[in-house]
């Protein structure tokens, strides 16, 4: 079973669709309600919203997830049934296949009840996905034309101690969503290199600058300190968002004190120095980060209005 443990949560909603030839005599049967085993379309609804549910229990690679919503509807043809299905849930992963399993097993319900009136003549044929929303098929995750700087701030990184880890996995999420790292450093704990190099670095006007360290609550801890002051346009659901992600994985989430915001037209976050810290960040504000340097960029109008 694929590793979902760092995948955002997002409301995900999938609709699937089967047809069912039944003849014409099949077609009349239904819609006069003359079907000996009874309702057919009530019978096939509760068979596609037991399907929804055992999903997980008969494709091994499906994640149980909590479903809370399932649709399902009916249209008669001339001599076929055509069945659809929505799924609706708030999780790290998609319901596409919850929708497939809904109009498959509803399909075959309806294959039952009417085998002993058509026999042979029933046949269950185009099981598809209609459309699937949430998640990367939805929200980006990446982006075009952008540039990206990480600055990695560790005594004892700089110093040759211990190798880098959280900045190079920081570099790696944002190649994979299609930046440009222009720039990558290791500094010490120094207010005053980091302020240099954050300047120098704002005149380049990249449009993502990244720290990874000095966000915690130890004395050598003062990127926080450093950066907030220059922020002009304070965005601090980059922060939240990633807080509230990592709050569910590990208890000392609460305890980072990183900001994030806009100097000038450059943003400008500051992550956690540990990997995993600064991974679960990328994997928490990355979709954001994307839509937010999208509509910076003005490549294409916002969905809620603004352009």
């Amino acid at each position: 079973m694929r590793d979902i443990t760092t995948k955002p949560t997002t409301l995900r909603r999938a609709t699937a669709s089967a047809t069912i030839d039944v003849t014409a005599e099949g077609v009349a049967l239904v819609r006069d309600g003359k079907v000996e085993k009874g309702d057919v379309f009530e019978c096939a609804r509760v068979a596609a919203l037991l399907a929804v549910k055992q999903t997980p229990m008969v494709l091994p690679h499906c994640h149980p997830i909590p479903i809370l919503d399932t649709e399902v509807s009916f249209e008669l043809g001339e001599a076929d049934i055509t069945i659809r299905a929505t799924v609706t849930t708030i999780a790290a992963t998609g319901v596409e296949m919850e929708a497939l399993s809904a109009v498959s097993e509803a399909a075959l319900c309806i294959y039952d009840m009417l085998k002993g009136h058509v026999g042979h003549a029933l046949e269950v044929r185009g099981v598809k996905l209609v459309e699937k929303r949430g998640g990367k098929s939805q929200f980006g995750r990446s982006v075009d034309g952008a540039t990206a700087a990480v600055l990695v701030l560790s005594d004892s990184v700089a110093s040759g101690a211990k190798p880098d880890t959280a900045g190079r996995s920081v570099v790696t999420a944002l190649e994979g969503a299609g930046f440009e790292v222009t720039s990558y450093e290791v500094l010490p704990d120094e207010p005053a290199d980091l302020s240099a190099r954050l300047e120098a670095l704002l005149s380049t006007k990249p449009d993502v600058i990244l720290t990874c360290g000095g966000t915690g609550v130890g004395p050598r801890d003062k990127t926080v300190e450093t950066v907030a002051p220059m922020i002009t346009t304070p965005l601090p659901g980059l922060m939240e968002a990633a807080r509230s992600f990592g709050q569910a994985r590990t208890p000392y989430a609460m305890l980072s004190r990183g900001v994030a915001g806009l100097v000038d037209s450059t943003v400008v976050i500051t992550l956690p120095g540990s990997r995993g810290g600064a991974e679960e960040t990328m994997s928490a504000i990355l979709s954001g980060l994307v839509h937010l340097i999208e509509v910076l960029h003005v490549t294409r109008p916002h969905d809620g209005g603004y352009e």
